[in-house]
């Protein structure tokens, strides 16, 4: 039977240097264990995903259509850059709702159905909603989401900016993104 005491180890010092950091590192971080999350959701460049990673948390009917948009598969396939996504909001976004206007035919239909929430039935999405889409699949930093929000040239683009937000962020973090921008009084069609 080996005897791994301290005395006669010889490695007393480093042993119980070691023992003693770990402790007072326990004892930091709260005791049981726990450690610190090494930088939190709220700072920091990378944003946290909240919800789905692969559907964004769209409606099922608006993800379909925009998947199988040919706008969505082909012209937006070829944009690889935050930038080059911003400009073609900058170009082709004319309003924010899910649907091109025109495209969903709700005559007859009542309650949830009737339009109301404006996803009854399908239609042909919108060029904003597909645009949104892809700006989650470049998974935007911090930064990125920033330059949305505060960008000058169009309402639509900070429009796709606080909706990102809304669908990516966790609900207890949407007051801190949302709050210093609630006068804004510029105009947009939705």
């Amino acid at each position: 039977m080996a005897n791994n005491s301290p005395a006669l180890t010889g490695n007393s010092q480093p042993q119980h240097q070691a023992a003693a950091a770990a402790a007072q590192q326990q004892q930091q971080c709260g005791g049981g264990g726990a450690t610190k999350p090494a930088v939190s959701g709220k700072q920091g460049n990378v944003l946290p995903l909240w919800g789905n990673e692969k559907t964004m948390n769209l409606n099922p009917m608006i993800l379909t259509n925009i998947l199988s948009s040919p706008y969505f598969k082909v012209q937006l396939y070829e944009l690889k850059t935050y930038h080059e996504v911003v400009d073609e909001i900058y170009f082709k976004v004319t309003h924010v709702e899910p649907w091109e206007k025109g495209s969903r035919k709700t005559a007859g239909q009542t309650g949830m159905c009737g339009g109301v929430r404006g996803v009854g039935t399908g239609g042909i999405v919108s060029t904003a909603f597909c645009l949104l889409y892809k700006l989650f699949t470049l998974k935007l930093t911090r930064k990125q989401v920033m330059g949305l929000i505060t960008h000058t040239d169009s309402p639509y683009i900070r429009a796709l900016g606080f909706m990102y937000i809304r669908y990516t962020q966790p609900p207890t973090d949407l007051w801190d993104w949302f709050e210093s921008f609630l006068d804004d009084e510029e105009l947009f069609t939705l």
